[in-house]
């Protein structure tokens, strides 16, 4: 595996915040050597954690995907702002547009269905080949705020963090280790046995699925012991109000969705299996897609313009030298 080079502060100019998560902060700044714009994923503590997110760089660089987020490095620095002591992070390819699950709640709802599709499609082929690498390699924790979209919403896959080789995943059901994001996550995860397989992100896909074409978040504000319990039971975030014929293909999107959630594994489709779905249904619309992305560009110009986006703004590191 590759090891990735240190990048310190006088390697960056010119931060800014974009974002947050429960890991920590997510910052834009300009690399001086590579002479563009980065992201760099913070986290909130630093307690050993180099080793992590050297893991972590070395996961999303693996697969070389066009549909996987590049990494540039791992940084270490004191980041301008409330930062007093040093931080650990990684340097990201920046995707200008956000994530998945920022499109749907700026835009309220679910894109224009060409770009649905085509999203539906990128994250089949980006999953396809990271499970493709020998040994396969899984995300477990695939979901909208891990798809990220480039200046032309196209996807790329991010956040590996718990992402493991198959060959050295160990039951993980007693600490609840690994297992993702609930809403995302298959019922067999909520079994002491656990042990993630592929058909893991296959259900998370699923879902995922689900959020991109109604434009929702699964389950709404349900208490999370009632999710577990909900989904153990064989209950599926609702299809009520989608309409199978409201579009050309969108039937069959449904249907790979309810293949990929089956309460089995053994039964869920792999995304081998998957991609070519989607690319179909996607094909039916490809046409579609430059209008859909200026549709959608014009919109979230307009509701920046209205009421610009309340991120508070970083303030530029002092000139270092190395």
């Amino acid at each position: 595996m590759q090891h990735f080079g240190l990048v310190e502060d006088c390697k960056l100019q010119d931060w800014s915040v974009i974002g947050s998560g429960g890991f920590g902060e997510i910052y834009k700044a300009k690399h001086k050597d590579l002479g563009m714009e980065v992201a760099i994923k913070l986290l909130h503590r630093d307690d050993g954690s180099s080793a992590s997110l050297q893991e972590e760089a070395e996961f999303m660089q693996q697969g070389g995907s066009p549909y996987v987020v590049r990494v540039f490095g791992v940084y270490r620095g004191v980041p301008p702002g409330r930062w007093l002591s040093s931080q650990m992070g990684l340097v990201m390819e920046l995707m200008e547009r956000g994530s998945v699950e920022s499109l749907l709640k700026r835009l309220r709802g679910p894109p224009p269905w060409p770009l649905a599709f085509r999203l539906a499609h990128q994250v089949a082929l980006g999953m396809n080949f990271m499970h493709k690498l020998s040994p396969p390699l899984l995300h477990l924790d695939l979901k909208p705020s891990n798809v990220l979209l480039d200046h032309g919403f196209g996807a790329k896959i991010t956040d590996f963090g718990l992402a493991r080789l198959m060959r050295s995943i160990s039951s993980v059901g007693g600490q609840g280790e690994g297992r993702g994001t609930l809403s995302y996550m298959p019922p067999e995860a909520f079994q002491t046995s656990y042990k993630a397989t592929p058909a893991s992100d296959s259900y998370s896909y699923a879902i995922l699925l689900w959020s991109i074409i109604t434009g929702r978040e699964p389950y709404g504000d349900a208490k999370h012991c009632v999710i577990r319990l909900w989904v153990q039971d064989g209950d599926r975030p609702s299809l009520e109000g989608v309409n199978r014929a409201a579009v050309e293909g969108l039937g069959e999107i449904i249907d790979l969705m309810e293949r990929c959630w089956d309460p089995s594994p053994q039964k869920r489709p792999s995304f081998h299996d998957c991609f070519p779905v989607a690319e179909k249904v996607f094909q039916l619309h490809s046409r579609g897609i430059h209008d859909a992305i200026h549709q959608v560009s014009k919109a979230l110009d307009e509701k920046r313009a209205i009421s610009p986006t309340p991120i508070p703004k970083g303030t530029a590191l002092h000139t270092l030298s190395c």
